[in-house]
């Protein structure tokens, strides 16, 4: 019997460590371009099988004696490398489907400066109108214009810097217009999500917009909302 459970608890720990090691290629390796997004999107359900494997072994390895120490790490670690994959996929179900976030849905920032960056890209430019509107308000209906007290030379310059601080790469900056344009790089993946921020008076101060989308992906998984929401804190309004 405990012959039985130290093979249990070594084949767990080989399950354990084989999820471990996918979910550590699935995004650096998407990051390098080794392989496409799906494929490593597609790698996190692997990890997510290996993990349960690792783990549900562990614990029977524990229960039969043996090499309990490798069933208890392979126990800890298939848990832990489960819970990535299970986490992502729980946030994806709990927000809309959709990559195109807004503070003016009916009058959304368009890109200028990134649409050349965009080429090729899987997610159009164009704003897909009233259908992502609506999904939108329901999932996030704290996301709205942004105002300041200050003028918009002010503003736009604020707005700048508040970009700048959370390490988009600034792609365009055009006081005149109003308009500032970047890319945010995410760490794990490298997704490409770019910004456009739109500047405009409104009374005696400022009104900021912003739109944040992803190059790739049907669903950012509420990637996009959270951005604007940390533009938002950082900007102070």
């Amino acid at each position: 019997m405990r012959r039985a459970g130290a093979v249990v608890g070594v084949v767990a720990l080989v399950a354990a460590a084989a999820a471990l090691a996918l979910l550590a290629a699935a995004g650096p390796g998407t990051r390098a371009g080794w392989w496409d997004f799906r494929t490593g999107l597609g790698l996190l359900r692997w990890v997510a099988y290996a993990g349960v494997a690792g783990a549900a072994l562990g614990l029977i390895g524990l229960l039969m004696g043996g090499a309990r120490a490798l069933a208890a790490i392979a126990l800890v670690v298939g848990l832990g490398a489960f819970a990535v994959p299970w986490t992502f996929q729980s946030r994806a179900r709990s927000v809309p489907p959709i990559h195109d976030i807004t503070t003016d849905t009916d009058d959304p920032p368009k890109f200028v400066a990134v649409l050349a960056r965009r080429a090729g890209a899987a997610n159009p430019p164009d704003y897909e109108g009233e259908k992502v509107a609506a999904q939108q308000k329901r999932a996030y209906p704290d996301l709205a214009p942004i105002r300041l007290s200050e003028p918009p030379d002010r503003a736009f310059q604020r707005a700048l810097e508040a970009a700048r601080s959370l390490g988009w790469e600034i792609v365009a900056a055009e006081p005149k217009e109003g308009r500032i344009e970047a890319t945010d790089t995410t760490r794990w993946f490298g997704f490409k999500d770019d910004i456009v921020i739109r500047v405009r008076p409104d009374g005696p101060g400022s009104r900021v917009d912003v739109r944040s989308e992803s190059r790739v992906g049907r669903s950012d998984v509420g990637a996009n909302a959270a951005r604007i929401r940390r533009f938002r804190s950082a900007l102070g309004a």
